[in-house]
């Protein structure tokens, strides 16, 4: 009787919870729907063709703060100042330009290394310039005929034959050409044609965990705009021993990442999935300088030929010398993943490999075209000249060097902090093998903190990584008290995004003439929300958009300019030092557009609507 009656409680305690889990859940969807703000909104808005008409936006209220818009594919609101928001909100408050590099280096200029290292760092031991970075990049701005050159016709890398040279594909086909196309024969690359390269094409490797960020976009938008595109591939590796669908996720689920997939089909990025290899193949060690120490007597062939010459190394029937892990060690693998991924990569397939979290601003060719072009930077300002920095970095493929290095690494068990390995480096030696860049000519600002920096401040003068990315007004205190140019001439910022007259005028013009001569000067800009003159007439009409006022705006444009942001420098590094509060210009207004078309693009890639999709399954399933 007494189990009869345990049984009997614990079924009707079981059932009392089912029933009040079920009417919670009841509870919380009626809730969840009638709060839904779509269910109040009062119209529909137009929105700029940039965000690739994701659809409505709609507008909920109208509050003290301005209006409150919900955008399509977002359950997110915001309130927006119709006097100052990014569909209003100038680009800038000074002309710009955008040629102020000058024409791109020939494809063959190679940049004197040497040259650039000394001439910033001083000498090897001295180190007299290395706290100058405002110096350094002075020379890097104002001396490129003293350390770029074009070679002899005979030695230039366009000359020479593509089956020998130490990036992988180097012709574009496989390294089967005999010679590469001619200068003049080369198609440059353009909006539909990824063109083709009279040299060889170099590969640009990053490495990435998890879907997209902005980390992601601003540094494939950077890669972009400044390299050479029929002459160089971007590689992105993906982490697929964490997530084995990794690169199906980034091609097909990725909605941030979509809009890069049309240069992934054309050829510019290639997706590849990382996995730890557990055999390299590895140079054979002519000059006993590798560190591989390789047994005075061989190991017995296996039944597969392969025979073991030294400690994790086996060569097999052809002589091929391997790099083998052993199932411990590749138990054991690094935490920084990313630490190993660039030393192996580049032993592989050569190039040039870049943390994900760096804006490339010159043309980084004439740098890895000379024949020794193994380089890093040093970390920050330490002066031992192991303390290396391989943020960015180059090595040649399947070199003595790239093989010294990755052995090293797995001598130290498995362990490839730079730092590391360079201290190994100057302890053998070779340390003047792998170049070492001062940080102005990838990290410019690492010197002017923490490290009694000598000299005057760069330009822009920052002193923390966050300030880049603040956007309020005067953020950043004596921004320009190093700069020396002439005065850049402002816009008048309140008549750059003034009204029409009349919406009488604004009608007329939206109604007569082809849609080109209705956007009037609103020509469709790549990169910016700014709406055509009749997406405006809507936005104006809802009352999201007005006049714009500066004294309105907290997040006003600026006199900062591509021109003037750390000039000379070939990158800059945003490190991981800025966090999640500052990694990007604190906008809410344009971090919700911007939010809109990812959850279209993956509605349209689902055959549903936005609203549905960010309902269904295929949604909550993503990731």
């Amino acid at each position: 009787m007494a189990e009869g009656s345990k049984v009997r409680a614990a079924y009707t305690l079981l059932k009392n919870l089912l029933l009040a889990a079920l009417l919670y859940a009841l509870l919380f969807g009626i809730i969840s729907f009638w709060s839904d703000p779509s269910g109040a909104a009062r119209g529909k808005i137009g929105i700029p063709a940039f965000l690739d008409k994701a659809g409505p936006t709609e507008l909920i209220e109208s509050t003290k703060k301005g209006s409150k818009v919900k955008f399509a594919g977002t359950s997110k609101t915001v309130d927006i100042n119709p006097h100052a928001n990014v569909f209003n909100r100038p680009l800038t408050a000074v002309h710009t330009r955008d040629d102020y590099l000058g024409p791109r280096p020939h494809v063959d200029t190679e940049a004197n290394i040497d040259m650039l290292i000394e001439e910033c760092r001083g000498t090897y031991l001295g180190l007299e310039k290395m706290r100058r970075p405002f110096d350094c990049l002075k020379f890097f701005a104002e001396q490129e005929e003293r350390y770029y050159h074009l070679p002899d016709p005979s030695k230039r890398a366009s000359t020479k034959d593509p089956r020998k040279a130490d990036f992988i594909n180097a012709d574009g086909h496989g390294k089967t050409l005999h010679q590469y196309l001619s200068v003049d024969s080369a198609v440059p690359a353009n909006g539909s044609n990824i063109g083709s390269c009279p040299g060889p094409i170099i590969p640009y490797h990053v490495y990435w965990t998890g879907p997209a960020t902005w980390r992601v976009e601003v540094f494939i938008k950077s890669y972009l705009y400044t390299q050479n595109q029929a002459c160089s591939r971007l590689w992105l590796w993906l982490d697929s021993d964490r997530n084995p669908n990794a690169v199906y996720n980034m091609l097909n689920k990725d909605a941030l990442f979509a809009r890069f997939l049309p240069l992934v089909e054309r050829g510019d990025i290639i997706v590849k999935a990382w996995n730890f290899p557990s055999r390299i193949p590895l140079a054979t060690d002519v000059d006993n300088k590798n560190g591989f120490n390789y047994y005075t007597k061989p190991g017995q062939p296996a039944a597969n030929g392969e025979r073991a010459v030294a400690e994790n190394i086996v060569e097999d029937k052809q002589g091929q010398q391997w790099l083998v892990l052993t199932a411990k060690q590749m138990t054991f693998l690094p935490v920084a993943v990313s630490d190993a991924v660039r030393f192996i990569v580049l032993h592989i397939y050569g190039g040039a490999y870049f943390d994900m979290d760096v804006l490339m601003l010159r043309d980084m060719r004439p740098l890895l075209l000379p024949e020794e072009h193994a380089f890093a930077e040093r970390w920050a300002a330490h002066p031992h000249p192991g303390d290396y920095n391989t943020a960015i970095m180059s090595l040649s493929a399947n070199s003595s060097l790239s093989s010294y290095l990755l052995y090293g690494g797995v001598r130290m068990g498995v362990n490839f902090h730079p730092r590391v390995l360079g201290r190994m480096a100057w302890k053998d030696g070779r340390d003047l093998e792998f170049k070492m860049f001062e940080t102005a000519a990838f990290d410019p600002i690492w010197t002017e903190f923490n490290w009694d920096r000598e000299g005057r401040c760069t330009v822009p003068c920052i002193r923390d990584y966050s300030a880049v990315f603040k956007g309020e007004a005067s953020a950043v205190k004596d921004e320009w008290e190093s700069y020396d140019g002439p005065q850049l001439e402002t816009i008048n910022v309140m008549e750059q995004n003034k009204a029409p007259k009349t919406w009488a005028s604004v009608r007329r013009a939206y109604n007569s003439g082809s849609p080109a001569e209705r956007h009037d000067n609103k020509e469709a800009h790549a990169d910016s929300f700014q709406p055509t003159l009749d997406e405006e007439v809507e936005l104006r009409k809802a009352g999201v958009v007005s006049d714009y006022v500066f004294s309105e705006d907290k997040f006003p444009p600026n006199n900062r300019t591509l021109e003037n942001f750390f000039r000379g420098a070939w990158t800059y590094h945003i490190h991981n030092q800025v966090r999640s509060s500052l990694s990007q210009p604190k906008n809410p207004d344009r971090d919700a557009v911007a939010e809109a078309p990812r959850t279209v693009v993956m509605a349209r890639r689902h055959r549903t609507s936005p609203k549905r999709f960010l309902r269904s399954r295929a949604y909550k399933s993503l990731w």
